[in-house]
């Protein structure tokens, strides 16, 4: 079976602007140039996958009801962009940093998770992080190439194509 490379992508701060706990659609606003950056991927042959703690649920800031409608909002969204994405594309960790899981990142049980599921070659595929830990999870697993960015920059494909 043929290994497919991956844009792996953190969503607050990278995806949509970070205001702290991002839980409702009203909160959610892509940063610019997100939508064409993941297109352009898209027709490059990379596969998005989301990363993305999500810790505000397990605090009680939001359901898991309200980050799915967010969720859906997103990748709706994306859908008519054009670029290619399923629900199955998103990996999320609801604990708080003090709950002892394996997909919280730094930890990098998403990406595992992910590379198994969609059979991924690390070597090949990028991860774009806001945070030191987004870096340091997608490197536990193997994942080739690390883009950090300052939270909600603007990022475009022309400036990482290439790796």
């Amino acid at each position: 079976m043929v290994k497919q490379k991956a844009l792996f992508l953190d969503r607050d701060g990278v995806i949509n602007r970070d205001y702290g706990y991002v839980g409702r659609v009203e909160d959610f606003e892509f940063i610019d140039g997100i939508l064409d950056l993941i297109y352009k991927a898209w027709l490059d042959g990379y596969l998005p996958i989301i990363v993305t703690n999500q810790s505000g649920i397990g605090r009680g800031y939001y359901t898991f009801e309200d980050f799915e409608s967010v969720t859906s909002f997103m990748l709706d969204t994306m859908q008519k962009f054009g670029i290619g994405i399923k629900r199955e594309q998103l990996f999320f960790c609801p604990h708080t940093p003090n709950d002892n899981c394996n997909c919280r990142k730094p930890k990098s049980g998403m990406f595992l998770e992910a590379i198994k599921e969609f059979n991924i070659d690390i070597d090949n595929s990028i991860m774009i992080g806001d945070k030191l830990t987004d870096i340091e999870a997608s490197k536990g697993a193997g994942v080739a190439h690390q883009i950090l960015i300052d939270t909600n920059q603007s990022i475009k494909w022309e400036d990482i194509d290439g790796f």
